[in-house]
């Protein structure tokens, strides 16, 4: 006869795998969406999928509920739950995000309260071999004919329910730029070409990613698909350089579609191809966000205990609304909602929240770094900066906790961390460097609000800029989605007192200031201004606002306009 604690881990694996199929229908629906152009079907299907998790969660612990009273059972009663669990997912195809799942139901019935390896999985139940499944999720192409039969090969393999606008040119644009990437010499040492399975959608765009494999190197190989606007395939780009993978599979953006059972080996094969990356990131690039965090916590207490340095003040301007602090040897930042804000914010603790989630479902176009949240975060005492606890518990002390050993966190985002660009901007001596800063800030800027988000507090402490010079913006605390602004023009008048009259609603906008306030030294404005006078007008905002209304989604490419084909012929 079953036990009650069989039923209970049954019943929570059940819910996890009723919750993977979800996640799996939304996910292969992808390829339908890509077909046929539904790109704002597309976004809607990010959004619900990222809502899958805490639904099918509440509904597990629900069911729990009907079984027994979880608060009432010991200690024993859970390590029972948990050996019987790991005892189900022997030869489980998604055993890691199953864990996941599995303490994401002891978080809920404690409320996070009890971080506890003998009940949860804090560390993993076993290691993952990579490549026992690799057969499974790769298809190898046959490199001893011409690089033409091999590019018709993979277009053969991967087929869309749509016709091609220039097959023949697309496989002529494939097999110049992969000889012009690779000499002769380097294409006869090419022993093998594998692709991905999977193919990953985001956005307008669908990518077939693999390797190409030489005795003495391999280099990604990535197939960028488009479809044009007669519902017509393109094949946009073929990239093989490292930097591009890394930054299509960025922090700041979306997550993509990859429909997949095996989703370790995904990741392991990610890996090989972009070992600068953690094994957290690829996990929540392919949208398993959950077992993302996971990951990230265990590497994190990895981390703390092969170092010595101290949680203290992250570099850069204090905010107003965020206490915001790091640990200088590891990269990210971690940010904590203040008691209090001063007059000039007009937001809530809740809006704040708000705006964040507000971000987690919104394309963030490779311009808004992700946010992951945590509760009852614990951090060991004795590695906290004095000072920084200090002002900790001054200014967040409804937020925070402090034992004899340990600091608790109520409420945390974590995010990659990055130079601010205003301290980027005064250590950068390169003036070219400076010049593409600014550049890229206008761009950051009006390609968030292509995305129909105001970036609301736009000084350029609020930006960061990453390893690859990309500008990225990370203060949330003021977005909105761009109906909710009203864009207006100065008023043209002699009278110095003209806008102590001028009537002004909390919801107006007036681009002409952004001059003012957006970057501080005046030959940086003037450049901004130089680079994007359009930025400084009403009228331009109320156009992207006009646009964004409309519903019509914006494709934003995460590779530079001179990687792509162009179109003739």
């Amino acid at each position: 006869m079953q036990s009650i604690q069989e039923k209970v881990a049954y019943q929570i694996l059940f819910g996890f795998e009723k919750n993977y199929r979800w996640f799996c229908r939304i996910t292969s629906g992808a390829k339908l969406r890509f077909e046929q152009a539904q790109w704002n079907a597309a976004q809607s299907a990010v959004k619900e999928r990222i809502s899958t998790y805490e639904q099918s969660l509440s509904d597990t612990v629900a069911e729990l509920y009907t079984l027994l009273n979880p608060h009432k059972q010991t200690t024993d009663f859970w390590q029972d739950v948990k050996r019987n669990f790991a005892e189900q997912l022997d030869q489980h195809p998604q055993y890691e995000l199953a864990e996941t799942f599995y303490n994401s139901v002891i978080g809920r019935i404690y409320k996070h309260g009890k971080i506890d390896d003998s009940i949860m999985f804090i560390l993993p139940s076993r290691c993952y071999f990579a490549g026992q499944d690799r057969a499974k999720i790769v298809n190898s192409f046959d490199t001893s004919g011409t690089v033409g039969s091999m590019m018709a090969s993979i277009l053969t393999i991967y087929r869309f329910a749509i016709d091609f606008e220039n097959k023949k040119l697309d496989l002529q644009n494939l097999d110049n730029a992969l000889r012009q990437r690779l000499d002769r010499e380097q294409l006869a040492r090419v022993h093998t070409v594998e692709i991905l399975k999977p193919v990953f959608y985001r956005g307008k765009a669908a990518y077939l990613i693999g390797r190409i494999c030489m005795p003495e190197q391999t280099l990604p190989f990535v197939i960028a698909l488009l479809v044009n606007d007669k519902k017509q395939l393109v094949v946009d780009a073929l990239l093989t350089e490292n930097k591009d993978l890394s930054v299509i599979f960025g922090f700041a953006r979306s997550y993509f579609m990859a429909d997949t059972l095996y989703p370790a080996e995904i990741v392991a094969f990610l890996q090989e191809l972009m070992p600068n990356k953690k094994n957290f990131e690829l996990y929540m690039a392919i949208g398993h966000y959950k077992h993302g965090k996971t990951v990230f916590y265990r590497n994190f207490l990895q981390h703390l205990s092969q170092s010595e340095d101290k949680f203290t003040f992250a570099p850069g301007i204090r905010g107003l609304v965020m206490a915001v602090f790091h640990l200088p040897s590891y990269g990210v930042v971690f940010k904590i909602i203040k008691d209090e804000f001063p007059e000039s914010k007009s937001v809530t603790r809740e809006q704040v929240r708000d705006c964040y989630r507000l971000v987690k479902m919104t394309d963030r176009v490779g311009r808004m770094a992700d946010t992951h949240e945590y509760v009852n975060f614990r951090l060991p005492l004795d590695r906290v900066d004095q000072q920084l606890l200090n002002e900790l518990q001054d200014v967040a002390s409804k937020n925070i906790a402090v034992t004899d050993t340990e600091l608790i966190i109520k409420h945390v985002y974590i995010e990659r961390k990055m130079t601010p660009l205003n301290l980027y901007l005064q250590q950068e001596s390169d003036e070219n460097k400076v010049a593409q800063a600014i550049d890229d800030l206008g761009l950051c800027i009006k390609q968030i609000a292509a995305a129909n988000i105001f970036p609301g507090d736009m000084l350029h402490k609020n930006f960061g800029v990453t390893r690859h010079g990309r500008v990225i913006f990370y203060d949330y605390d003021e977005i909105c989605l761009m109906h909710q602004r009203t864009f207006r023009d100065l008023p043209k008048s002699d009278d110095p007192f003209a806008m102590d009259t001028l009537s002004v609603s909390p919801v107006d906008v007036f681009p002409e200031q952004f001059e003012h306030f957006i970057v501080g030294k005046k030959h940086l404005k003037d450049l901004l201004k130089q680079l994007h006078p359009d930025l400084m007008t009403a009228e331009y905002w109320r156009a992207a606002q006009q646009r964004a209304a409309t519903g019509e989604v914006q494709h934003f490419s995460p590779y530079s306009e001179s990687k792509r084909f162009l179109r003739h012929g």
